[in-house]
């Protein structure tokens, strides 16, 4: 019994409504969309429409009497659309009903208050059309409160499944950045091992920092731009020391770059400038990275003085993802590449 019950949603006759409650945080991450003003229009016009109505079919009723119910008509269209309102920012069940039955409860005393006052003959010709106002009062109130639920919860989805995105873009990210890398380096270290080196306790020493740096940051969302630009002077180090003289750099960050922005995203920019700008020239390159303040933007330049762009080049997967990384957690952040003659540049704007 309790199990077809059940199946009926037997709660839904006497207690009708969502179930979900929504927590602040939740409201203020996903119900932040604002009331639709064209319900208020709608209603508007109807009032409006509804005065000439009267007027047309006022038979006999003197014109103080019909001016008198669409005022009456204007407060309680005002009070239900008020109702909707608080239901449209805190749509729970519990509020729904409380105005349902507080509504039904009040329509109930105020005609029985007029069938006392000597009105009983209109309340009993006129019931019928009030429970039919009632009704789809009622109904209105409801739909309202199940479509706004509904419409929360699908903003909760859709930020979760781009949270869920943007982690997995970061750990494919990382899966990107780090194999060749890694793979390249401890090839460097085992043969300077091998040969005996001066240089593998200094390079065992910065790859074992840059890990210990920047395994754990890949596991966050973003990351203030000083831990970006500390990851990148380990990452610099040791391809300095594994490409010598060929590579040189310089980084000039202001202290007041506290920009946050995904992890990875400015070393993806060096590694790139290295892979397309420095290893191809026998002769190596330089490395420069710059931050600026405009205004509330901060503009940050990878730039390398390689071959630049080729011709018809196109964007890799690296610098794709880097790209999509960026727009998914930073809203309104740039990332372009613009020939520098020599070279190219790299340029992150983000917003503070």
């Amino acid at each position: 019994m309790r199990s077809l019950l059940d199946k009926l949603h037997w709660q839904q006759w006497f207690y009708p409504g969502p179930s979900r409650r929504f927590t602040a945080a939740e409201m203020a991450s996903a119900g932040a969309q604002p009331w639709p003003l064209a319900v208020d229009s709608y209603v508007g016009i109807n009032l409006l429409v509804l005065l000439p109505v009267l007027l047309a079919t006022r038979a006999g009723r003197d014109w103080g009497t019909l001016l008198g119910w669409w005022l009456a008509w204007c407060v309680l269209a005002l009070a239900a659309l008020g109702i909707a309102r608080d239901l449209w920012l805190r749509p729970t069940r519990q509020r729904l009903n409380a105005y349902c039955y507080g509504t039904a409860a009040l329509t109930a005393a105020a005609c029985i208050a007029a069938a006392a006052a000597g009105y009983r003959d209109w309340v009993t010709h006129e019931n019928a059309g009030i429970v039919v106002g009632m009704t789809g009062l009622l109904t209105a109130w409801w739909m309202l409160t199940v479509f706004r639920v509904q419409q929360i919860e699908g903003r909760l989805r859709e930020l979760q499944d781009q949270q869920a995105a943007l982690r997995l873009s970061t750990r494919l990210a990382a899966a990107q950045i780090q194999p060749h890398f890694l793979f390249n380096t401890l090839a460097s270290l085992q043969h300077w091992v091998d040969t005996r080196d001066e240089r593998a306790a200094p390079l065992l020493r910065d790859f074992t920092a840059y890990l210990r740096a920047t395994l754990p940051m890949f596991e966050r969302e973003l990351q203030p731009l000083a831990d970006e630009i500390g990851m990148v002077r380990r990452y610099l180090a040791i391809m300095q020391a594994r490409l010598g003289a060929r590579l040189t750099f310089a980084i000039d960050v202001p202290a007041d770059a506290d920009a946050q922005l995904p992890p990875g995203i400015v070393l993806t920019l060096v590694e790139n400038a290295i892979a397309h700008g420095i290893e191809p020239q026998l002769r190596g390159g330089h490395i420069e990275i710059t931050a600026r303040r405009d205004g509330q933007r901060l503009v940050l330049a990878v730039r390398d003085d390689g071959p630049g762009l080729a011709p018809g080049w196109r964007e890799g997967v690296g610098l794709s993802n880097t790209r999509r990384r960026l727009l998914q957690a930073c809203p309104g952040c740039t990332l372009t590449l613009t020939d520098a003659a020599p070279g190219c540049i790299a340029t992150l704007t983000l917003t503070s």
